[in-house]
């Protein structure tokens, strides 16, 4: 009855002394550290040092990026999972999130279990492109030389679990014809291919393919979001969903995590951190500039964050388990 009075009363102690420690989150002599599960210089990191500089105010920290790269974003995942949930080690991650639960038959953490949801932010639209001999000026041209030459068509990514591989699945099956996947180790080969027309199709974010689009180095088609984009290299672009691939709708999204029990006051703290630093002018700026879309629903919130990253392992579980696409 002692022993069990004593753990008792030192696991309260604990409590006590945790809650203390997140009522006085950030320390001044600690640095937040945000983890990119990708290289320097990419989209995401871009994303994240963005953001790492209007969070610093409204923070009261030091805010830094660190990237751990590897394996379609899941070892900076496991680091962040594995981190110490006292707020000071946070992942930015994009779509990402969503698809490692079935690209992956063994994942080291549970996407929905393993971190607190701090709120999402941004959405990076994507442009389908061809090389710039193809013979089709419109998406109506293009898919009926699709329909001539089933079985011809290399279709080019950046990889396994890429956004361009996403959303390459997601076109071929909207359009019922099967396409030869031409893997790259990321974009820039890819778009470098494209542009010499060794591959013939390529589907990826607006922050890789509108200076290509805008200097006429490749054929346009469509966005693949539900409006048409109001860039000024873009605007005249349909969206595939008006184009006859009714409901097409793929968006690069990030979103900002920390590891489970990761105190709510702490969470608290950085998802109204985080609110400020989406409403900040050079922010937005910035990944205006990159053809993204800052955030400003309800995902900002962590439960609708949540529940929003849950739909998206719904919706591209399916996708991708058609497809048989998997990695060990």
């Amino acid at each position: 009855m002692k022993t069990t009075l004593r753990l008792a009363v030192v696991a309260a102690a604990a409590v006590a002394a945790f809650g203390a420690h997140a009522q006085d989150f950030p320390a001044k002599d600690k640095t937040v550290t945000i983890v990119v599960p990708f290289a320097a210089g990419g989209p995401t990191d871009r994303v994240a040092r963005d953001l790492a500089e209007a969070l610093r105010k409204p923070l009261g920290a030091t805010v830094v990026v660190d990237n751990t790269a590897g394996a379609g974003s899941s070892i900076g995942a496991a680091r962040v999972a594995r981190a110490t949930p006292d707020g000071y080690t946070l992942l930015l991650n994009h779509i990402g999130m969503s698809t490692m639960p079935a690209l992956y038959r063994k994942l080291p953490f549970s996407v929905p279990n393993d971190f607190e949801y701090l709120g999402m932010v941004n959405d990076v639209p994507m442009t389908l492109i061809a090389r710039p001999t193809m013979p089709a000026n419109n998406f109506k041209e293009l898919s009926a030389w699709i329909q001539q030459n089933k079985g011809k068509i290399n279709l080019g990514n950046a990889g396994l679990g890429a956004a361009s591989h996403l959303c390459g699945l997601m076109f071929q099956s909207a359009m019922q014809v099967d396409m030869t996947p031409v893997p790259y180790k990321g974009t820039a080969p890819a778009i470098t291919d494209l542009i010499g027309g060794q591959i013939d199709l390529l589907c990826d974010q607006t922050t890789n393919t509108t200076s290509q689009i805008e200097g006429k180095k490749v054929k346009a088609y469509a966005v693949t979001t539900p409006k048409r984009l109001t860039t000024p290299a873009l605007k005249d672009l349909p969206t595939l969903a008006e184009s006859g691939l009714k409901d097409f709708n793929v968006s690069i999204w990030h979103g900002l995590y920390a590891p489970k029990g990761t105190p709510a006051p702490v969470v608290t703290k950085i998802n109204e951190a985080l609110k400020v630093a989406l409403k900040d002018p050079d922010f937005i700026k910035k990944q205006e500039a990159l053809g993204a879309v800052v955030v400003t629903d309800k995902r900002m919130e962590p439960a609708e964050h949540k529940k929003f990253v849950q739909s998206e392992i719904d919706k591209w579980g399916a996708v991708i388990k058609a497809a048989g696409t998997y990695a060990d």
